[in-house]
């Protein structure tokens, strides 16, 4: 599918394994594949990007939001309720506080006409923190499509290794998937792909090279190198702008962003400051040390606290000696 293709970039592996499990919209499909890799690897992308793409009836749930039992199965439940009564547009809030209650509620809602004939997924993001709630849940939904007899996948996708997920009491082996991090030629592809429709993609391509030859090192998240991108970028063009450089002097162009990029791993990297103090000290060409951050005020009031503390246990001591 071309057009998937050009939507997910450096997944291809990825994404053909997860067309291959999920087969046909009739078609039984694995009972729960779990996703794991480090933050910002594509896990959720890629999998919100494939169910919409490919039109399958879906739910996704965050676990960090949904923090408690009830919450959660609800908020999958009142989604499913939604899709099934999408036609006439009405739907009715449905609550639920036991895994019993919801195996029994997911039976009817996905008795629907326009669900029943169709595999339907449930993705649980941030699945890590389902090992926090009840005991019974994680092994009820790995087994969700044997105990509700329903042609249902329910994916987690987590940051840690399927190993340290299992149940001590046992559990149905899901399908693992491991996402990897990204290279630093995917890290080019994927950021450069970004690039302003105003300027040309070799302008935007060096650009990204450059500050991934600075940030690469001690930055290998993609949402945060993106973040850079995009808040260092006039200061790059710059000159461009003015008239003072071409797209193709690249020496001149390195010469302007460079002292700037140095800043930004003092301070944007930390986020010591926010995107619009970080405007304000390009425009104003300020030493970022002039404004003090979070971790500034941290260490402040920790060393205040330590010598009040220390002041403390001095007069204590004191008056103890003045007592005997």
């Amino acid at each position: 599918m071309p057009h998937l293709e050009n939507v997910v970039l450096c997944r291809e592996s990825q994404v053909s394994t997860l067309r291959s499990l999920f087969g046909e919209r009739h078609h039984f499909s694995f009972p729960s594949i779990f996703i794991y890799g480090h933050t910002a690897s594509g896990k959720t992308y890629v999998t919100q990007t494939l169910l919409k793409t490919l039109e399958l009836p879906h739910v996704f749930v965050n676990c960090v939001e949904c923090f408690t039992l009830r919450l959660l199965l609800e908020q999958i439940l009142n989604k499913l309720n939604h899709l099934s009564s999408s036609e006439d547009g009405c739907s009715t809030e449905i609550t639920c506080e036991t895994f019993n209650d919801f195996v029994r509620l997911f039976k009817q809602v996905t008795a629907a006409e326009n669900l029943k004939d169709q595999t339907v997924y449930i993705v649980l993001d941030k699945a890590e923190y389902l090992r926090d709630m009840e005991a019974n849940l994680l092994p009820g939904f790995l087994r969700l499509q044997e105990l509700a007899d329903r042609n249902v996948t329910v994916l987690f996708l987590s940051e840690i290794v399927w190993e340290k997920f299992r149940p001590n009491t046992g559990c149905f082996e899901p399908f693992v998937l491991y996402f990897p991090d990204y290279s630093i030629g995917n890290l080019q592809k994927i950021l450069s792909h970004d690039h302003p429709p105003e300027y040309s993609a070799d302008f935007y391509a060096a650009y990204i090279n450059i500050l991934l030859g600075v940030f690469y090192t001690v930055c290998r998240d993609l949402k945060e190198l993106r973040h850079l991108a995009v808040l260092n970028f006039p200061k790059y063009c710059e000159p461009v702008v003015k008239g003072e450089a071409s797209e193709r002097d690249t020496r001149k162009l390195w010469r302007n962003i460079e002292p700037h990029l140095k800043k930004a791993m003092q301070t944007v990297y930390l986020r010591e400051v926010s995107s619009s103090q970080w405007e304000k000290l390009q425009k104003d060409d300020t030493d970022p040390g002039q404004l003090k951050g979070i971790k500034g005020s941290i260490e402040t009031v920790t060393r205040d606290t330590s010598l009040a503390n220390y002041q403390d246990t001095v007069n204590t001591k004191e008056h103890l000696v003045r007592k005997q």
